[in-house]
């Protein structure tokens, strides 16, 4: 049996205020050819299907658009989504009747029963080969915030104990189920110890780093995990049976260097034969210009000497400038407004350094929409008490996030 392994693709963001629809469209295109040129059997998506718990009817679009043409082109195509921390777990689940027209299923949120026990029969999935049987089976465990997890008695540290409790629970399921020659598949979206964090793009789950969880959490009896959250593709411990497939686009300047990937797995029986990484074309380069900072005067010069092709406002570069101040320059988001006008680019940010020798200011972040309010938080206790948090406040604080965003997206 073959899957294909993809997550995060934040339907909907938008980089630096620049829509990107075209860009996300341009990549499910390209999916919806590799699944037909790779003949896969079973796309399995692991989370952060949308950028926001409440997204824009146009990126809802493009998600049943494209189940729909993969179902027209590929009738034998089953898919799996789980939810990200980006998304609205039960908005994922509600069109559970269409997304079943198309042979989709989508896992969102734990249900429990009157005694507060997890329903681990709804994460339990089985996937079925082209003949119709079932081939192999799915732990489609969404992304879990502390209150999600069961309680285990005595542990040092509840968060990762509830996920690899809830983790084993599901598979002795899977294992009571499964005929012989029948591999187990598990999805997630979290934060495993030693995983590449790309800065200014990635949302911290838990505070205080609650959120890692150990690499040995998976059972060796699990063939292979299809992680999301971590937007660079990489392995977790070296191993290439559990692996984060990455984003399909930079989500931020910091990614720009990123090989973007789908994973082709094939599997053999209970075991899996080989993972190949499929890489993701680029349809809309990030320039950086220049790429270290310069004083302003280098950087007009720079930009003056840019040489673009024509193409269509779509496909148009977005461009981050970086500038090294030795004092204020009111006029300079001007001065390089003029050095590019008529040009085929989109300026998406100026990243402003202050130098040594400048004399200080009152620090604004370059670009607020990055500023989570966790941020907000340990700055302004800093600043308050000359200390980082105490871990209990820092706990306490992530259960009211947690509260807050779970009342958004109901």
């Amino acid at each position: 049996m073959r899957l294909l392994h993809t997550s995060d693709w934040h339907l909907g963001q938008t980089l630096h205020g620049f829509d990107r629809s075209h860009e996300h469209q341009a990549f499910l295109d390209w999916l919806l050819d590799t699944l037909e040129r790779e003949a896969v059997d079973a796309l399995l998506v692991a989370g952060d299907v949308f950028d926001t718990a409440n997204p824009s009817a146009a990126a809802q679009h493009q998600l049943y658009a494209f189940l729909g043409r993969a179902k027209a082109r590929l009738p034998h195509l089953h898919t799996v989504l789980i939810a990200g921390n980006h998304d609205s777990a039960a908005r994922l689940e509600a069109p559970g009747p269409l997304l079943a027209a198309f042979d989709a299923r989508a896992s969102g949120q734990l249900v429990r029963d009157a005694a507060g026990a997890i329903d681990v029969e709804r994460l339990l999935l089985p996937l079925c080969a082209r003949d119709g049987r079932s081939a192999a089976w799915v732990l489609a465990v969404p992304f879990l915030r502390p209150g999600d997890v069961p309680r285990v008695e005595g542990a040092a540290d509840p968060y990762p104990a509830g996920v690899a409790a809830l983790y084993a629970q599901a598979l002795e399921l899977a294992l009571q189920r499964r005929a012989p020659g029948q591999a187990i598949v598990a999805l997630g979206h979290c934060h495993m110890a030693g995983g590449e964090v790309s800065a200014d793009s990635e949302r911290r789950l838990v505070i205080g780093g609650a959120e890692a969880l150990p690499a040995g959490l998976f059972d060796p009896r699990i063939a292979y995990v299809a992680l999301g959250h971590l937007h660079r593709a990489q392995r977790v411990g070296g191993d290439d049976t559990r692996r984060y497939a990455g984003s399909p686009l930079p989500l931020a300047f910091t990614e720009r260097d990123y090989r973007h990937q789908v994973l082709r797995v094939d599997l053999d029986g209970e075991h899996v034969r080989e993972v190949i990484a499929l890489h993701v074309p680029r349809t809309v380069p990030l320039l950086r210009v220049p790429e270290r900072h310069a004083p302003p005067d280098a950087v007009l010069a720079a930009l003056a000497a840019l040489a673009l092709p024509p193409c269509p406002p779509a496909a148009r570069p977005y461009l981050e400038v970086r500038v090294q101040l030795d004092a204020p320059e009111p006029d300079l988001r001007a001065r390089i407004d003029a050095a590019l006008e008529g040009r085929p680019v989109r300026l998406a940010r100026i990243d402003a350094r202050r130098s040594a020798a400048a004399p200080a200011a009152a620090h604004v972040p370059d670009d607020l929409a990055r500023l989570q309010p966790v941020d907000v938080f340990e700055r302004r206790f800093h600043e308050r008490y000359g200390a980082a948090a105490p871990e209990p406040l820092r706990r306490a604080f992530a259960e009211l996030l947690h509260a807050a965003a779970a009342g958004e997206a109901r």
